[in-house]
């Protein structure tokens, strides 16, 4: 049971757990998604996949346990195997349980067949984050108020005394007035908006301008060649002195799937040649400790085209392999 917690540990940290002679349980990203008909909002996660194909050791989970319990990688290696077995008799007779991953079970074909739970998200990034529900936005709806058929009663002057006011204009003679001062502030509000967003595009068009008329200038600069004429020749008698090497940390990590290690530089060089005429992008690797030159089959950045690459070396051209995490 201890090794599935590990499992679901590392699948936070890593895309691929491989457990040896067994399988590997692999982590795809599901991008945000919304139910139109309920109104939920999914945020991003990552759901588990089992590939009984991926049985070959990449050291991580072994790794892992060794640092947990504080053990040699290959007690660390013995205790994975130990368990793998129980879990291959376990599946004859019953399922098999992983505590918040998924469950296995033989189907009749006897191939592992594998359902995840799904209770659990394994995106770091949306950790603490779960569904929620869109409310609806009510708009308001307004009555409108019809006009008067009956107009207005018109008041006499039944003494026939003369008024001593005059009366103001009516409303019908002062809308013109009101509907044309709305459409000037209007009209001036809207050349004020124009001229503003216009004079922020230029400034924009005018700062991309200048980028890219930079980056032609030092384009030039980099392709340029000068002619520094004829140096002298000057001999110098220098001493060497052995520096040992150190290994620094790299600046990003690399995955490498490893042809072999050597002993004899001259040797992996040579491998290294066959390797990059059979039409591989070989190169070397980082030394490892013991002094050995591994030379891979290809280094990537990416963990997945480096997995890739490893299955089809392992599985279609049969050649013994192994997959290196340099960081």
């Amino acid at each position: 049971m201890q090794i599935q917690q590990y499992i679901k540990e590392l699948l936070y940290l890593h895309e691929c757990v491989t457990v040896p002679n067994f399988g590997a349980f692999l982590t795809r990203t599901v991008n945000v998604m919304i139910h139109s008909e309920t109104g939920v909002f999914s945020p991003p996660r990552k759901e588990v996949s089992f590939n009984r194909l991926l049985k070959s050791n990449d050291g991580i989970l072994a790794h892992y346990m060794a640092q947990k319990e504080h053990v040699s990688y290959e007690q660390a290696l013995r205790k994975i195997e130990k368990e793998v077995v129980v879990w291959k008799q376990r599946l004859n007779t019953q399922h098999l349980t992983f505590a918040g991953i998924g469950e296995m079970r033989l189907n009749p074909e006897k191939k592992i067949s594998f359902s995840p739970y799904g209770v659990i998200n394994f995106d770091l990034n949306s950790f603490g984050l779960g569904d929620f529900i869109r409310k609806t936005i009510l708009v308001p709806t307004f009555k409108k108020e019809e006009p008067q058929t009956q107009p207005l009663p018109i008041m006499e002057n039944q003494n026939k005394e003369d008024l001593m006011f005059t009366p103001s204009k009516t409303e019908n003679e002062r809308s013109p007035i009101l509907r044309y001062a709305v459409i000037g502030i209007i009209g001036i509000a809207l050349v004020g908006i124009s001229y503003y967003f216009g004079d922020q595009y230029l400034t924009n068009e005018k700062a991309k301008a200048t980028e890219m008329a930079q980056n032609k200038i030092k384009s030039n600069v980099q392709k340029a060649t000068f002619d520094l004429g004829a140096l002298a020749e000057v001999h110098l008698d220098l001493e060497a002195t052995p520096v040992e090497k150190t290994s620094a940390p790299l600046a990003q990590p690399f995955y490498s799937v490893i042809a072999g290690s050597f002993r004899s530089l001259v040797n992996a060089e040579r491998k290294l040649a066959q390797l990059k005429a059979e039409g591989f992008d070989a190169a070397f690797t980082e030394v490892n400790p013991d002094g050995l030159n591994r030379v891979a089959y290809g280094r990537f950045t990416s963990k997945r085209e480096a997995l890739n690459l490893h299955n089809y070396i392992r599985y279609a051209l049969q050649e013994e392999v192994w997959y290196l995490e340099e960081k």
